[in-house]
């Protein structure tokens, strides 16, 4: 991830990062295996470089939450704070511990 390197990119990212940890708590409470979810961006081409992934505990959990509430409620909150995802479904991305696990034990 480029670091944001100007006052106003600071800018941006502080309140993107604000705006999903928004989304992040309402998962927690409403999505079932919803872990925790992180961004990353390069600000030279922002808002078309966000990448933000959402991880759940299991690969089951994740399958049955990749659904549009998830990417809804995301780009609502980026909304608010004036970013438009240009393609949400390449944007915001699922995984999950249970896989990752996997991979790194195999």
């Amino acid at each position: 991830m480029a670091k944001p390197r100007s006052k106003t990119e600071k800018k941006i990212d502080n309140n993107v990062r604000l705006a999903l940890t928004s989304a992040c708590e309402q998962f927690l409470e409403d999505v079932p295996g919803f872990q925790w979810l992180t961004h990353h961006a390069n600000y030279t081409n922002f808002p078309a470089s966000l990448l933000i992934t959402c991880v759940f505990d299991t690969e089951e959990n994740q399958q049955l939450a990749e659904t549009n509430v998830i990417h809804t409620l995301i780009q609502s909150k980026l909304r608010k704070i004036g970013v438009k995802l240009k393609a949400p479904k390449q944007q915001v991305v699922f995984d999950s511990e249970e896989k990752n696990y996997r991979l790194t034990t195999e």
